[in-house]
């Protein structure tokens, strides 16, 4: 039977009237009075205790609770789905907000309808992207504002309608700086939309990607962890967000797997692509390259960093782009937009060499992490709080310096240099000439760093530096060298198609996979590929 309306609530003898609120104007004042909401039942869990009630209505959500006995199902009546109004007393649980319901009943009608249309009237004010200037001045950025205004508002939209979000990043230094920055942009908005508390960690999650791509692995986890969510929780299928992957073709079949079971998907990246096949999977893609600009002029960080603030008002952005610009070398490409980034920077007290440093250790502690979320500690490395941040790097950057001069010297001594028509290749044998798994600097940082060493030491301008796996490849090249990875990957299809060799990354500097028996003839197209200049 369904419960009818309230008209007063009496409180020592006396009628209090009941005032009907909006969920995000309910604030402490009001625990201990009661209230009356409405909006869309949207989960109904059942504990051994009470029967817990999620209630959307646009500007926010609230549990509220019935009780009729332990385990019993309260207001079985009512089911997900349904419109309801409801009376609760307003209590406090956790640190967030909950109501203990007096009173409840379905919607129907008229009065359903004019529910429905205020939602979804609230739900289109609610999710536009804030309208505001960029950091600093960049025609790249301008003709991506489009991009940044339609992306910020679908994930604003997802919040509101309690859809979990997933930050799916690269594991490098830029990775987390693009992570990071949409990170502390949507938290906000989660934890004022469930309440505040722990909440917020229920709906949003943030953990790098196990390749340079969204690779069915890392599909097929999140989708995995999703659809438990769903039966256990009631949860909806979330937003997946990729920053700094996403665009390549390597990415397209774990984005259509994860649409295939509900998940959408929004792609904020910078590398170069053949063919844009990942746009008309996803409701939003945000990459230079697409707007006939050069990704290498923008990291992934520095594009998240601004799109951060067309989410929420946030601050502290200006580092987080400086640093990852400058971790993803991007101040050799664009150096006006990076110089830009850290003049902000240095003006809230982040000098040029503080940042190199962070971008140090945030690189070292994402080999140590791997793949671990670990989202308190990358809070501190990234200046929440400043002085733990500051003692951070002073403690870390020496040692990881002296790491990396070590790594430094074994790449010159185990390193072979070849002359390959007017270009210079450097190769070096990564697994003989180093210690195994674990060892810091990465393959790719120490091959960047023998690359620039030789540069620098012996002046040369032309240079294609190759460190080599048993499966890979990793490459960095000048531009003199008229080097691109992504012709090299076309040759090797080409004249070795039983390599299976696939890969991407940067004009100058990227990194390929293939069968370990086809080593050799790999490296045997690449002397080639080099020397045609």
């Amino acid at each position: 039977m369904k419960k009818t309306k309230n008209k007063g609530f009496m409180k020592k003898g006396k009628k209090e009237p009941i005032r009907s609120l909006n969920i995000e104007e309910i604030n402490s004042e009001h625990i201990g009075r009661v209230i009356s909401i409405e909006g869309l039942l949207e989960n109904v869990v059942q504990t051994s205790g009470p029967t817990l009630f999620a209630i959307n209505d646009g500007t926010g959500t609230l549990m509220i609770k019935g009780f009729l006995a332990p385990g019993e199902r309260a207001h079985p009546e009512i089911e997900e789905g349904d419109y309801i109004s409801a009376r609760v007393k307003m209590k406090e649980y956790n640190e967030a907000f909950e109501g203990e319901i007096l009173g409840i009943n379905e919607l129907s009608g008229t009065e359903k309808d004019r529910v429905k249309e205020k939602m979804s009237s609230i739900l289109r004010q609610r999710s536009k992207a804030r309208d505001v200037e960029f950091m600093i001045k960049s025609p790249i950025l301008d003709k991506l504002k489009e991009g940044f205004s339609k992306a910020a508002s679908e994930i604003k939209l997802a919040v509101m309608q309690n859809r979990p979000i997933i930050v799916r990043h690269h594991n490098d230094a830029d990775g987390y700086a693009a992570g990071y920055a949409l990170e502390k942009a949507i938290i906000p908005l989660v934890e004022k939309q469930h309440g505040g508390g722990k909440s917020a960690w229920e709906f949003f999650t943030r953990a790098p990607c196990s390749a340079p791509f969204y690779e069915i692995d890392d599909s097929i986890r999140d989708t995995a962890t999703s659809l438990r969510n769903v039966a256990k929780f009631s949860n909806k299928m979330p937003l997946v967000v990729i920053a700094d992957n996403g665009s390549g073709e390597e990415d397209l079949f774990g984005i259509k797997q994860g649409r295939v079971h509900g998940m959408e998907f929004i792609v904020i990246d910078h590398h170069y692509f053949d063919e844009d096949v990942i746009s008309a999977e996803v409701l939003a893609h945000i990459n230079p390259f697409l707007v006939g600009e050069d990704g290498q002029k923008f990291s992934a960080g520095m594009l998240c960093s601004e799109m951060a603030r067309f989410i929420s008002d946030v601050e502290n952005m200006e580092q987080i782009a400086a640093m990852s610009g400058m971790a993803d070398r991007i101040d050799l490409m664009n150096p006006d937009a990076v110089n830009q980034y850290v003049k902000i920077a240095e003006s809230e007290g982040y000098s040029k060499k503080l940042l190199e440093e962070i971008a140090t250790v945030i690189d070292f502690v994402s080999a140590k992490l791997r793949f671990m979320e670990a989202r308190e500690y990358i809070e501190i490395v990234f200046g929440e709080p400043r002085e733990q941040q500051k003692n951070l790097v002073e403690l870390m950057a020496p040692y990881i310096k002296n790491l990396e001069k070590k790594g430094l010297e074994m790449a010159k001594v185990g390193s072979r240099i070849e002359e390959a028509g007017q270009v210079t290749l450097q190769l070096l044998d990564v697994e003989g000439n180093f210690p195994g798994f674990g060892f810091y600097p990465k393959p790719g940082k120490v091959v960047g760093m023998l690359h620039d060493y030789i540069q620098k030491e012996k002046g040369l301008d032309s240079v294609v530096t190759v460190g080599i796996l048993s499966s890979a490849i990793t490459i960095r090249a000048t531009d003199k060298a008229g080097f691109s990875v992504h012709e090299l990957i076309k040759e090797l299809g080409k004249k070795l198609p039983g390599a299976f060799a696939t890969g991407g990354g940067h004009k100058n500097a990227g990194a390929i996979t293939f069968l370990p028996n086809k080593k050799e003839e790999v490296l045997e197209i690449v002397r080639k590929f080099v020397g045609r200049k």
